[in-house]
């Protein structure tokens, strides 16, 4: 009987320890990474496999510390005076009163179940889940107005066709940029991908240097792939999609990979992490048949040794040297290439110093993206000295926002954005500043500066930047275009998704543990 008595005590302590763990994470991943949305949360969860130790380790002691200490404020109301007295619940029946005493217990244990739901209830909407839910109950026909399927327009390349090496910068924002050229920055902590960006097109949302916003759905990395690949943001549903494992991946969707496949182009992708996390293989190989260069083929080549990981994978100078390498061997065949490659060493929290990169700032954050600048910049140099520079177009992108969000002082209300910079492009800009415009114009842009004429300068939901013609963004404004991206789409899942969706659908119907379960 006293081991029965003793089961409310201990759990009641259990709930509230709960209630900590959900308050502090939800605080946490809200103050400290900018989550673009639910979506982006959920995808990030179930895609956890190839994650960077560091970062998963940094999250666990931070997490275990706040944890540790809301528990401690949840916790001291139990041994209030006031919870130690008796309570007692008066019940009058037909003129007969009944007094029941109520231990401060189950007092207490009330105050535990209570503290529980509370304190779930705030964090899902920290978290963005009821927005979320909401707007999947909404039904948008932003696809079915805006949408240009690549398929249904002519996309004509010149007779000579120019190679495109793309480099995607992790987390690279105008942010860094000195002030006097738009950034925040009282010196720039990349100066050289400044000065590209004042040498070359570069596209701006002002009248000095700037770039393109994040909106919902493009805001971490796989995400940015497909926006700036196809035009489109990527929609992730909660019973389990995150695309990777299926036939299909997005197999109704044409991507600037099958572009350039069906017009001669050899396709090659460039990471230092594992390609399979968050269905990145599955994306390049399904749409383009790239050639993977990843940390599973560095070791497989035995460039790196079974069982090498540095951060994320290998680390970037690695990267350019191997890229170095490949680039040399790949410009001798006959055709043209499209050579991307996608840096690591930039990621949050706080980024990887390299050995020997220098510690000039007092953050390491900043460090590690001067570093960074000055690797880009030595690989860049040294393609403009290579016999097929000429007929190169050099695209730099960041993939989306940083999201170690506490980084950038935007309290004078600075608008952050994704940095761009087209060198050597076959085309010259309508228009660079002042710009409206967002990564998902990247796609037809890229091509664009590839010399390719685009008819109607529209592809997926992006406009041509190299044309007069208005983006989406300029159209409709931020929060109206967001929110249509944000709303459910029958078109996204019907035509896009294609087999993708409807093999999910079926699967979870069929066995719906099978789906919640991956990863």
């Amino acid at each position: 009987m006293q081991k029965l008595k003793s089961v409310p005590r201990i759990f009641k302590y259990f709930l509230l320890f709960l209630a900590a763990f959900v308050l502090a994470g939800s605080f946490y991943i809200c103050t400290a990474y900018d989550i673009d949305s639910f979506e982006q949360l959920l995808y990030t969860v179930r895609s956890a496999e190839g994650t960077g130790t560091d970062s998963i380790m940094g999250g666990i002691i931070i997490g275990v510390i706040a944890t540790v200490i809301v528990f401690a404020i949840l916790i001291t109301p139990l041994f209030a005076e006031k919870l130690r007295t008796k309570i007692f619940v008066k019940i009058k029946i037909k003129k007969k009163k009944f007094e029941f005493p109520v231990s401060y217990v189950t007092h207490k244990f009330i105050y535990a179940v209570i503290v529980f739901a509370v304190s779930v209830l705030i964090a899902l909407n920290n978290l963005d889940f009821f927005n979320y839910m909401s707007r999947q109950m909404q039904v948008s026909t932003i696809y079915e107005d805006y949408y240009v399927s690549p398929n249904s327009v002519q996309i004509t390349f010149p007779e000579k066709k120019q190679n495109l090496i793309h480099i995607y910068v992790e987390s690279l924002e105008a942010s860094n940029f000195a002030t006097a050229n738009g950034g925040l920055q009282a010196n720039s902590y990349t100066p050289k991908l400044e000065q590209y960006a004042l040498e070359n097109t570069s596209f701006s949302n002002g009248d000095k240097l700037g770039g393109a916003v994040t909106m919902t759905g493009t805001g971490w990395t796989t995400a940015a792939m497909i926006a700036q690949m196809m035009g489109i943001n990527m929609k992730v549903d909660i019973y389990g999609n995150d695309y990777s494992g299926y036939s299909s991946f997005l197999g109704g969707a044409t991507g600037i990979g099958d572009i350039l496949k069906d017009n001669g182009y050899k396709n090659y992708f460039l990471m230092g992490s594992d390609a399979t996390f968050g269905g990145r293989r599955e994306l390049l190989e399904q749409h383009g048949d790239y050639e993977i260069f990843d940390l599973l083929a560095a070791r497989r080549e035995g460039k790196i040794p079974e069982d090498y990981k540095e951060w994320w994978g290998f680390e970037d100078a690695k990267l350019f040297e191997y890229a170095k390498e490949m680039l040399t061997d790949v410009s001798k065949k006959d055709e043209p290439f499209n050579f991307s490659l996608l840096t690591a060493d930039t990621h949050f929290y706080d980024g990887y110093l390299e050995k020997g990169c220098p510690s000039i700032y007092g953050v390491q954050y900043a460090n590690v993206f001067h570093c960074s600048d000055a690797m880009i910049y030595e690989f860049i140099e040294w393609v403009k000295t290579q016999p097929f520079a000429d007929d190169t177009t050099i695209v730099i992108t960041g993939d989306h926002l940083t999201m170690q969000s506490d980084f950038y002082d935007t309290s004078n209300g600075f608008q952050r954005t994704v940095y761009n910079a087209f060198i050597n492009p076959r085309v010259e800009a309508k228009n660079e500043k002042n710009r409206q415009f967002s990564t998902l114009d990247y796609f037809p842009t890229t091509l664009a500066a590839l010399g390719a004429k685009i008819e109607g300068d529209r592809l997926g939901l992006g406009t041509n930047l190299f044309s007069s013609k208005s983006t989406i963004l300029e159209e409709m404004g931020y929060e109206k275009f967001d929110l249509e991206l944000s709303r459910r789409s029958n078109y996204y899942n019907n035509n896009l998704l294609g087999d993708s969706y409807f093999e999910m659908q079926k699967t979870i119907k069929e066995n719906p543990e099978a789906v919640t379960g991956q990863d």
